[in-house]
């Protein structure tokens, strides 16, 4: 089939990166990029970290200038939202407006902050974190010397929680599990970061939930199930995201966990692809995942874009992530959901170790703290050895993964 015209539902980081990529494989065909926010296409790991703290702005983390788009005739609906799509007709309609004919469709719609059911939730000084806006009400809410509480010691959760910490406020963090991360960095790496926070000055409530927040005009109280009562000026709620699958809400495109895609980010209609937060895709390596994280939003947004233009090769990036919290930097590679055993190398008390995630014997990911180097940036570092070695399957012995006499990069090169 030709095609002639290309609509991007979702223009975040994964759409504008898809929408460039177009342009620079050389489709000259309509792109229309709908998006709900008002910003162009941006990163948001700034959101939690630097732009929080007033250290920067995003123009580094801008896909493209604002004036690429109409320079490249990249027709960006800002402040739209995408009603609902005829996959029948291959319509996008807009509300009021004119509906919008696709050749090819990609979602890449993400997700919004989950917003618990807890009683108060809706008080005002209770905020979520996932848009500039978001970010800006904290921002202005947030003073040195206040009392904050932040729900939930996920990624999000731990990041915004050593930011506010580093602004000067007093920070208690309530967490369902032992630790900050237990459930995808393991006990190990989970115990240095709680070490971390604690360090800095924040109190950390361990497996325990918020179940209501009081307070007569904003929020001054939280209350845990546990029966704690913490006294703050603010709150923030981080508990993931839900998806955003309303647009497609009356297809038949299929779902599970996101948008069911095969291995080229195709879904079950030929002619519709989705990518990034929102995409569960039938990874090479890995098999069903679905990845929140920004490499994968970028990388992904990219590859669907070839896809769509006919690219038969799959997706099989090896995932990376990183997060900084503090002085501290933790980076990872693969994909691990499970693991039977878990190697360390390095000096868990110094926080300067990397821990492999193994399953049957397979290494499946490895995670740093502190050491390790930037696999996307660095060939030369040995988490770049450890994504060789993820992607290859390898079942190196577990003492050859601890002995600091065995070099990474060797091994990955041995494999």
């Amino acid at each position: 089939m030709t095609v002639d015209s290309i609509v991007i539902i979702g223009a975040g980081m994964t759409g504008g990166n898809a929408a460039v990529t177009l342009r620079g494989e050389g489709f000259r065909g309509r792109i229309v990029l709908i998006g709900n926010e008002t910003a162009i296409p941006y990163g948001r790991p700034p959101l939690s970290k630097t732009y929080l703290r007033n250290e920067g702005g995003l123009d580094g983390w801008l896909v493209k200038d604002a004036d690429w788009y109409a320079s490249n005739d990249v027709e960006l609906l800002a402040s739209t939202t995408a009603r609902s799509v005829d996959t029948h007709e291959r319509l996008v309609a807009l509300g009021a407006d004119e509906p919008i004919r696709y050749d090819r469709l990609l979602l890449c719609t993400g997700g919004r902050p989950r917003r618990p059911d807890i009683a108060g939730i809706d008080l005002p000084g209770v905020h979520v974190l996932r848009t500039i806006a978001d970010c800006d009400a904290i921002k202005h809410a947030a003073r040195p010397g206040m009392r904050a509480v932040v729900v939930g010691m996920g990624f999000i959760g731990s990041e915004v929680a050593a930011s506010l910490s580093q602004l000067g406020l007093s920070v208690t963090a309530v967490m369902s599990g032992d630790a900050p991360l237990t459930n995808v960095l393991g006990d190990e790496l989970g115990a240095a970061m709680a070490s971390i926070h604690r360090e800095h000055g924040a109190e950390l409530i361990a497996n325990d939930r918020v179940v209501g927040f009081e307070g007569s005009t904003s929020v001054d109280r939280a209350i845990t199930r546990a029966g704690a009562r913490i006294d703050c000026d603010l709150v923030v709620v981080g508990a993931g995201i839900e998806l955003n699958l309303d647009v497609i809400a009356q297809t038949t495109i299929e779902l599970d966990n996101g948008i069911l895609v095969d291995a080229r980010c195709q879904t079950n209609f030929e002619d519709i692809y989705a990518a990034g937060d929102v995409a569960n895709q039938l990874h090479p390596l890995f098999g069903r995942v679905r990845v929140e994280h920004y490499n994968n939003a970028e990388k992904m947004g990219r590859f669907a874009a070839r896809a769509m233009l006919g690219d038969q090769r799959p997706y099989d990036y090896v995932h990376t992530f990183w997060s900084d919290q503090f002085e501290h930097s933790l980076e990872y590679v693969g994909h691990a959901v499970r693991w039977d055993n878990v190697a360390i190398r390095g000096d868990v008390a110094e926080r300067k170790f990397l821990a492999f995630y193994i399953e049957d014997g397979t290494l499946r990911a490895v995670a740093g703290l502190n050491r390790g180097g930037d696999p996307e940036l660095d060939e030369g570092s040995e988490l770049h050895a450890c994504q060789q070695l993820v992607a290859r399957r390898a079942a190196p012995p577990i003492e050859a993964l601890s002995d600091e006499r065995v070099d990474l990069r060797e091994l990955a090169g041995a494999t």
